[in-house]
Formats: structure tokens, C-alpha cells, sequence
């Protein structure tokens, strides 16, 4: 971590040290019938369609979570002063918000920082909240030193490149974190995979948070461990499609598609930074049917049987219910809608004219939505990793 930093005064309104190209009063353009933010990399849509999507991807990593913070401390010592970097809309910090009330801590105070303003007021909603315009890559954040006890970060991998961006990033998020304060961060995969059969986790994984495992039994998913087997490839011949599109769109502007696989060693990386490093990982399935047990036909899998802390609870043995099959359509929603927020760059790497992409589309959608298509193990990969500031 950089340690030569100056302290930077707190803004007390918003910031306005944008991109040479970017202009605060007219920051959006239309492409494609879309709206996006204009003369920047970032490939999504900044729309209503598209906020509506990341808040229901919020909202179900919070009820899959079970929780809107992971780390253990936030609960047990809720803090005074919040940041979300990149908070789009606010509703993650809403949620935290109504967390915290639940609490007994009504006035914990929210800063949002985003390079445009598309969060509604919510101090009408009874909210201690403060938006901050600034672009993250024009460093250092207009905040002083140690002023934050946590730092919320969600789906930056889609924003800043790997490398020097995300570093410096992380070095500001330090800097203004106070010792012994609080850094989270969500990330999903845009890329899907396949998980396979595999033994259920050894002891030590299984025993590390219980609670974790009962969640997933609770919600119908599963916790990613380091031994969890994907298949090589996704079966679903146009997820297929898409993992190659979407690889190529974000190779090219130096972001991850694979973020989760990369999040635990980038904490780990900073021992004299960071202390107390964990993370959640969990596979939502798109599909309505469980993976099957494993090829020897013993059901000794964790995805057919898993260990919490009432005993074992085979996963197989009863229908989904209601909640557990709406967790899994609404996972496959998400990444249609994202499929279809990427159109421009998908279809630019595809090579498809407007009316193939217009065919491949069609295709997509009934396979998936009407046929089952992603059946096969296929899922949404989520994660939720803290560390305290030294």
C-alpha cells in the first residue's frame, strides 16, 4: 500500500474533478436506445432498466447473504460513518441503513461517491445521507484520512481495470478507512460456470461458520469452497457463446470477468494493511433441479447432502420451495438482463449482424427461459469479502 499520502479535505459538497472528457452537466448519451455515460469505458447502461437490475441483484445477494453486511464486527460494533464507493442508486447503503435502525443505531451516517447522481434524497426517508460526485480514478478521493468506519464496495470489477487502477483504489480505501475500521466489498462473476458433484467439505471448512451452510440449505444454493468442482466449460450452448463474447469485451478494456477468484488474494496481499482477511462465496443455480449426486451413485456430495449445525440435511430429498425456486429465477433474470444491457459490445464481438444477433437472441431466450436450458449446474457466482484496517 502507498503510505506517502497527504491528507485531502473532506468536501462538504459535491466534487466536480471529472475526466477532461467528461462533462458533470451533460453526462449522458444515447446508444442503441440506451443511456450511457458519455466518453467513459464503463460498458453497462446507465438507465432506469439498468439500476432496476443492479438493485434486484442486491437485493438477492441480501437475502441469499441473509444479511446486507457479512462481517461479523459490523453487527456486534455497527459504526458511525459509511462510505459506498460507486453507490449508483443507494440502495445497498438503504439497506445497511434499515440493518443498522434494526440495531438501535437510526443515525449512522451515509456518504455515496459516484461520478453521477441517480440516487434519490433519501434523507426524505429518514436517512443520514450525503452524495459526493467524483470519478474514483481521479485519486486521491476528496475525503481526509481515517475519516470512514467502513468502506462499502459492490461490483467494482466492472469499473475500474485491473492493475494500477484497482490498486490505487484500494490504497485510497485504506487511506480514509480509520485503524480498526471496516473495508467490504461484493463482487458477482460475469463469466458462468458449471458445478459438478463433488465430496462434501472436510471439517474444517464445514465447521469454520456453520451458520453459512444452514443459509445455504435455507435458500437453496451452495457455499463455494477452494474444493468445489466446476465442469471445464458450461454446457448450455449459448451461456457458451456468452462466456466468449463477454471474455473478449472485458479482456479488451482491462476488466475481470472473473473478479471472485481474485478478490481473496488482492486482501491478502496487504498483511500490513489488512488483519482478520474472510469472505463468503456462494453458487446461486439458474436452474429449478439440483446437480446430481455423484457419478459412483453414492450420495455422499455436498451438493446432494450438507452438514449444518441440526444435523445432515439432504438437499435432494424435497422439492424447492417457493423462496428457493424465486432465488433461482430471479438469478437467471439478472444475467438475461445483463445479456441484454451488453448487447452493443456483445454483439461487436460476436461478429453478428443485427438481424443474427436478432435470431441468436430469440434462440437464447426460449432456451433458457421456456426450455430449462440451464439445468445442468450452470450459476451465478456471488462473494462478500472483509479484512480490518491495521
Amino acid at each position: 500500500m502507498d503510505q506517502a499520502r497527504g491528507t485531502t479535505a473532506s468536501s462538504g459538497s459535491s466534487s466536480q474533478s471529472l475526466d477532461a472528457g467528461f462533462s458533470a452537466s451533460n453526462p449522458f448519451m444515447l446508444l442503441h436506445g440506451r443511456r450511457y455515460l458519455r466518453e467513459l469505458p464503463y460498458p453497462l447502461p446507465c438507465d432506469l432498466v439498468e439500476l432496476q437490475r443492479q438493485n434486484l441483484y442486491t437485493h438477492l445477494a441480501t437475502a441469499v447473504f441473509g444479511t446486507p453486511l457479512c462481517c461479523p464486527q459490523l453487527i456486534q460494533r455497527p459504526p458511525r460513518k459509511v462510505l459506498e464507493l460507486a453507490c449508483g442508486a443507494g440502495y445497498w447503503s438503504s439497506l445497511c441503513h434499515d440493518l443498522f435502525t434494526g440495531l438501535g443505531k437510526p443515525d449512522v451516517e451515509f456518504v455515496g461517491l459516484d461520478i453521477v447522481s441517480v440516487a434519490p434524497n433519501m434523507r426524505k426517508h429518514g436517512m443520514n445521507w450525503r452524495f459526493v460526485q467524483h470519478d474514483m480514478r481521479d485519486v486521491p478521493l476528496p475525503f481526509m484520512d481515517d475519516e470512514f468506519d467502513l468502506v462499502m464496495m459492490k461490483d467494482l470489477s466492472i469499473v475500474v481495470p485491473v492493475g494500477i487502477p484497482s490498486e490505487r483504489l484500494l490504497d485510497e480505501a485504506l487511506r480514509i478507512l480509520r485503524p480498526g475500521g471496516v473495508l467490504e466489498w461484493w463482487e458477482c462473476d460475469y463469466s458462468i460456470r458449471s458445478l459438478l458433484p463433488h465430496p462434501r467439505p472436510p471439517v474444517t471448512s464445514r465447521s469454520k461458520r456453520p451458520q453459512d451452510l444452514e443459509q445455504a440449505v435455507v435458500t437453496g444454493t451452495f457455499v463455494i469452497t477452494p474444493a468445489t468442482p466446476f465442469a471445464a466449460r458450461v454446457t448450455n450452448k449459448y451461456l457458451q457463446d456468452y462466456n466468449g463474447w463477454i471474455q473478449t469485451t472485458l479482456d479488451k478494456r482491462q476488466l475481470a470477468p472473473t473478479p471472485c477468484s481474485r478478490m481473496g488474494p488482492t486482501l491478502l496481499q496487504e498483511p500490513d494493511a489488512l488483519s482478520d482477511v474472510d469472505w463468503r462465496r456462494v453458487a446461486i443455480p439458474l436452474g429449478t433441479a439440483n446437480p446430481p449426486p455423484s457419478a459412483d451413485g453414492i450420495d455422499d456430495g455436498s451438493i446432494a447432502v450438507l452438514e449444518t449445525a441440526n444435523g445432515q440435511r439432504p438437499l435432494d430429498a424435497a422439492p424447492l420451495t417457493e423462496d428457493q425456486l424465486a432465488f433461482r429465477h430471479t438469478a437467471l433474470q439478472i444475467i438475461v438482463q445483463l445479456i441484454e444491457s451488453l448487447e452493443p459490445l456483445l454483439k461487436e464481438a460476436s461478429g453478428k449482424s443485427g438481424e443474427e444477433w436478432g435470431r441468436w437472441w430469440t434462440w437464447m431466450m426460449a432456451d433458457l427461459l421456456d426450455n430449462s436450458g440451464a439445468s445442468n449446474g450452470e450459476c451465478l457466482e456471488i462473494g462478500s469479502w472483509w479484512a480490518k484496517k491495521v
